[in-house]
């Protein structure tokens, strides 16, 4: 349901949005994302300066005046946002939850894709299929994946990576960009093959939504700490230095085999923050990657 709450949300995450992607992310996404590849546009005379390896000697032949071919950038492309809706993504303990943080980082990502006139779809997960919504162009139906983001009540609250991959590999039959957005607290063993399938079909970028109590919880004495996901409640002693100890070991493996599977699979990574401006970490991936393609 549109509440007057939600459309006030939704503007502001437009003109936030349309304002970074108008001031710098449509020309760095451009400069990123290549279309598929160059297509013939027409012939017409030489040029001084023309490349000689585009003469078109059969048409030069017939009038008798050099013609050159003329080729431009298959520009469209499709992007798909497949995000995760689980129980886990309904926390935040500083600015924002990390459903809010989603829906304006995508906000941004298809605002820079519309700019440039490419498609964009969207796929909300958590373990099953909760929403899929075929790439189109046009703002509003950017306007509408928002809405989706910020005002779609999941039916489930677990999170299957793999499951969601596995759909976008059945349903998207083109090369096209993914951006997998998720906290990625799902053990990484279970979707590493399939994260690699899909990054040999597509493009596939992992955001990683981060809150500073995912990995540091202060000593608070005795804890009442609920699974987002199974519901389950455990109490901890959070002033036990064993309990610090094991939860510091648990993150830093979980946060070791996340960067090991991205590696291995050859997905680039952006790291983000509920306590942070998103601007920066999105800027520097769109300047490294540049950077590797222009080497």
């Amino acid at each position: 349901m549109l509440t007057n709450e939600l459309m006030q949300k939704i503007r502001r995450i437009e003109i936030r949005t349309r304002r970074l992607v108008n001031d710098s992310f449509a020309g760095e996404y451009h400069s990123v994302f290549k279309g598929r590849g160059m297509e013939f546009d027409e012939v017409r005379p030489y040029q001084f300066g023309d490349e000689i390896r585009t003469i078109d000697w059969n048409v030069t032949a017939r009038t008798g005046e050099p013609h050159v071919k003329r080729y431009v950038e298959e520009r469209e492309l499709s992007v798909m946002l497949v995000v995760d809706a689980s129980a886990s993504e309904n926390f935040g303990s500083v600015n924002q939850f990390k459903r809010e943080l989603a829906a304006e980082l995508t906000a941004v990502l298809s605002f820079a894709a519309t700019t440039n006139n490419d498609k964009v779809g969207l796929l909300i997960f958590t373990d099953q299929i909760e929403l899929f919504i075929p790439p189109r162009k046009g703002r509003k139906h950017v306007l509408r994946l928002i809405r989706e983001l910020l005002a779609f009540e999941p039916q489930n609250t677990g999170t299957d990576i793999k499951m969601a991959l596995d759909k976008v590999n059945q349903i998207l039959k083109r090369r096209s960009i993914v951006f997998l957005v998720s906290d990625f607290m799902a053990d990484p063993e279970g979707y590493k093959q399939a994260l690699s399938i899909t990054n040999k079909r597509h493009d596939v970028i992992a955001v990683d939504l981060n809150d500073p109590l995912d990995n540091e919880i202060g000593n608070v004495g005795m804890l009442a700490l609920e699974d987002p996901e199974s519901g389950d409640i455990v109490w901890v002693d959070t002033s036990s230095r064993r309990w610090q100890q094991a939860y510091h070991q648990r993150m830093d493996a979980l946060e070791n085999k996340k960067t090991r599977i991205f590696k291995q699979s050859s997905v680039d990574r952006i790291d983000i923050y509920t306590n942070e401006e998103y601007t920066t970490p999105l800027t520097r991936f769109f300047q490294e990657r540049a950077m590797r393609i222009r080497h």
